[in-house]
């Protein structure tokens, strides 16, 4: 009965296996087997040679690598309602030693070649005005929308153009590449994604998420600002064992497959009362405040989102049979 976020959603069993199987005694830190097998499970999976690291939060993710890319005295050009923006409490800022974020326009909470380009030609290429590093965005969007290859790649042109870094914040990266059926690369590096933050939290994780450079080089400085953040863990080697489980075959996939498949269901009922396409696992839908107090007293938990709007999350282990009844009482709104 509890659609308000797959941040709280349980631990699939596979990650209490792995962290079991890795409760023995190794090397501290990131010196351990199962952290050392990390790049050649990722380069496999993204079709070409990255660095991956164990982070224990989303935060941390986005901003080690936002710092990797952008100096104190620059800008990321990212949306104005992206999750760095309004929901990291300044941390981008404060990893970066305070570089801005310039905040673009589109909808959904997608950037276009466009919106990204409006930003950036309003800026003076002089030293009176911090210069743009990096663009950030973020797929699955704050918004539940996906983009595709196709779109990252004109934002990766554009990128490349202007000779800036792309990062992807990846929360529902997992929900986007399920969305999309495409490769994990299609939509990354092969699309000019400079950096990756590869979210496992949200889709059964624990309390691990990858950081993944596409630009190798990236990674060295980032290992010491990882240490200097406090986030380099003496018992890495239980984040790793996450990673590795959920990299196992598509267990990453079937996880986001199925929440994505629940908001469908949900999408279906809620017909013109959806706000946005439904293309991951969040709906978010128009609700009165009298019929979202009437969902309430059913059992139903979710998030006002606006004034007149209500957020829907599907998490990775709920079934139809749990989503059933939300349907059935929105469709009888």
């Amino acid at each position: 009965m509890r659609f308000f976020s797959d941040n709280a959603a349980p631990v699939h069993p596979a990650i209490f296996t792995a962290m079991a199987d890795a409760n023995v005694l190794d090397t501290a830190y990131d010196g351990d087997r199962w952290s050392k097998a990390l790049d050649a499970r990722f380069s496999e999976l993204f079709e070409t040679e990255v660095r991956a690291l164990w982070v224990p939060s989303g935060t941390a993710a986005n901003c080690l690598a936002l710092a990797a890319m952008c100096p104190p005295h620059g800008s990321i050009v990212c949306h104005r309602d992206a999750h760095i923006q309004n929901d990291e409490c300044g941390a981008p800022e404060f990893y970066t030693h305070g570089a801005k974020l310039f905040l673009a326009d589109g909808d959904g909470a997608k950037l276009t070649p466009q919106t990204i380009s409006a930003v950036l030609d309003a800026t003076r290429y002089d030293v009176h005005q911090t210069q743009p590093h990096a663009i950030s965005i973020t797929n699955a969007t704050e918004y539940g929308r996906v983009y595709s290859p196709a779109e990252v790649a004109a934002i990766g042109d554009l990128a490349k153009a202007r000779k800036l870094g792309l990062h992807m914040d990846g929360a529902r990266f997992a929900n986007a590449v399920a969305s999309l059926e495409c490769a994990p690369a299609d939509v990354t590096w092969r699309a000019g994604v400079t950096a990756l933050s590869f979210g496992f939290i949200k889709n059964g994780g624990m309390n691990a998420e990858a950081l993944i450079f596409f630009d190798t080089d990236l990674a060295d400085a980032t290992l010491y600002r990882r240490k200097r953040a406090g986030m380099l863990l003496c018992k890495g080697r239980y984040l790793a064992a996450q990673l590795l489980a959920m990299t196992e075959g598509d267990l990453w996939l079937d996880l986001a497959r199925n929440a994505n498949t629940g908001a469908a269901l949900l999408a279906a009922a809620a017909g013109d009362r959806l706000v946005h396409p439904v293309e991951a696992n969040e709906v978010f839908i128009r609700v009165s405040a009298a019929e979202a107090a009437s969902l309430r007293a059913l059992g139903f938990d979710f998030y006002d989102w606006g004034p007149g709007e209500a957020r829907l999350v599907i998490s990775w282990n709920q079934d139809p049979a749990d989503i059933r009844p939300l349907a059935d009482a929105i469709a009888a709104l």
